[in-house]
Parts: structure tokens; sequence; C-alpha cells
């Protein structure tokens, strides 16, 4: 069993949830995952791992509410425990001084750049964060990012707050900058948005990594639902991954396999559905 310390909402149905898990601490790099299971008979999620701090033996996950299971982690509260916790997991992120480093986060995909932000830039780097979100409710991270990159720019696709428009927009304004040049980009988020951006920095000819943390299942490699290709060869995201040159990643494939299990998962939301329905109607009785 692995404790929660603390548990706070983010955003609407996005939780930051902290976990004495010290031997996952010890190891972690930016980039790497963990696999997680709520309860003996749910199903293994893979979670990026937005922080670490191995003096405490924490790390921490930003959990979106997208299904059963991440319904079901998301009702956890301080003092509970989650049932499993296994890595870190993947490879980590390539880190070294590339001058410009220009992290895109979209949504819960912030909480990846995150322990990225911080290692670059003890690489020497200028580091810049965009991020966006719906609206301003949506933007998460933002103070964190704050106090670690030289320059963070908040988007929302309604104007809200910050920059007016997607990411990929202020992405433009940030590479036609000639008084500070970008040399990199590293993008987490939804499957269009890093397609955009990888779009977007092959006209520059920019070295781009993006995280296909999306398309992950069961995380070690045994079940072949993170196939992905990448410059024509088969991968898979879970042991290959998550991060790959965007250039060479094959987004209409992924996209498409992403929809792979909506099924299941519609399914499995529904159950759980009915199960909170008849718990309710037990309490009444």
């Amino acid at each position: 069993m692995f404790p929660i310390l603390e548990a706070k909402w983010l955003a609407p149905k996005v939780r930051w949830i902290t976990v004495a898990a010290p031997r996952v601490a010890t190891k972690h790099l930016p980039g790497h995952f963990v696999i997680v299971r709520v309860s003996e008979h749910g199903e293994r999620i893979p979670l990026t791992i937005a922080d670490s701090d191995s003096a405490s033996g924490t790390i921490t996950l930003v959990v979106q509410v997208l299904g059963a299971t991440t319904q079901q982690l998301c009702a956890l509260k301080e003092g509970q425990a989650i049932l499993d916790v296994v890595g870190p997991l993947g490879k980590a992120t390539e880190m070294k001084n590339f001058g410009h480093v220009v992290l895109v986060g979209g949504g819960v995909g912030t909480a990846v750049i995150h322990p990225q932000a911080k290692a670059l830039k003890n690489c020497g780097n200028y580091v810049s964060a965009v991020i966006g979100g719906r609206s301003q409710s949506y933007v998460i991270l933002e103070s964190e990012l704050r106090s670690i990159c030289d320059a963070v720019y908040p988007c929302t696709d309604d104007g809200s707050y910050g920059y007016h428009g997607f990411v990929t927009g202020k992405l433009g304004e940030l590479i036609a900058d000639q008084q500070q040049p970008v040399h990199a980009v590293i993008t987490a988020g939804p499957v269009p948005m890093m397609r955009a951006i990888a779009n977007l920095t092959r006209e520059h000819h920019l070295h781009t990594i993006a995280s296909l943390n999306p398309i992950m299942v069961d995380g070690t490699g045994m079940c072949g639902g993170c196939r992905v290709t990448i410059a024509g060869q088969t991968q898979f995201a879970c042991v290959d991954g998550p991060e790959f040159d965007a250039h060479q990643v094959d987004f209409t494939e992924l996209a498409d396999r992403l929809s792979a299990y909506r099924p299941q998962e519609q399914l499995s939301w529904q159950q759980l559905q009915n199960l909170n329905h008849e718990c309710r109607l037990n309490q009444l009785k």
C-alpha cells in the first residue's frame, strides 16, 4: 500500500496526489512514469510522475478524470492509500544544454514538462514554458513553473487568461522572435496538439520531442497496445519511449489507435456509474 499524503484539485476533474513511494522517488528522472492499481480487481494505468522528492520519499501524480479508474483514484483522499505503484518506468528525457528550450504542455500534459523544466534549467538552458487549457481554470502548474522557468506563457482557447489561442500560436511567436532563438521543443499533451507542434517545428528544422503517454496501456511492453510507428519502424511507447522524435512519429496511426479501447472504456465507466447509483440507493434504505 502507498499512503496518500496530499490530495487536492488543480482544475475541474484534475487532481494533484502526493504519494509515499520512497524507492520510486529515489530513482525518478524526468520522463519516467509509474503503473498504478487502485484496488485488487482494478485495471493498471500508466501515470506520469509530475514531481518527486527523494529526501521525503514522495512522488506526485497529476490525474485527470477520464474514466472509471481515474474516477476512483481521484476520489481517494489524504490518509487513504493506493494499492500498487510500480516504477519508475520508461526512458528518461534527454537532458543537455540545448540553448533555449521551449516546453509545451497541454492540459495535464503540463505535469510532464514540470520535472523536465527543473532538469533542463539545471543543465544551463534558457527555459520557456507554454501551457494551455480551455479556459483559465484549466491552466495548471503555472506558479510552479514560474518558480523554475525563465518565462511562462499561459494560453487559453477562449481568451479568458493569457494568450488567446492555441499553444501552437504562442510557440510560433517564440520561434519568430530572433532576440531569443529557439533551439529545441519538448511537448506533452493531446495527440492533435503534439501533431500540430511537430508540423510547425518541422518547417523550422527544430529538434522536437513528443511524449506519447496517451497511448500507453500495460506499461511493460507485453500487451502491445502502445505500438507506434517511428521513422517507419514499430516501437512500443512504454519501453522504447515514451518520448520520441516528434518529426518521426506517425501521428495518423497514433490517433487511430487511441480509439481502439473506447468501447471497453465506456462500458467500464457505465458500470462504475451504475455501481455508484446502487450504493446511493442503499444509503436511502
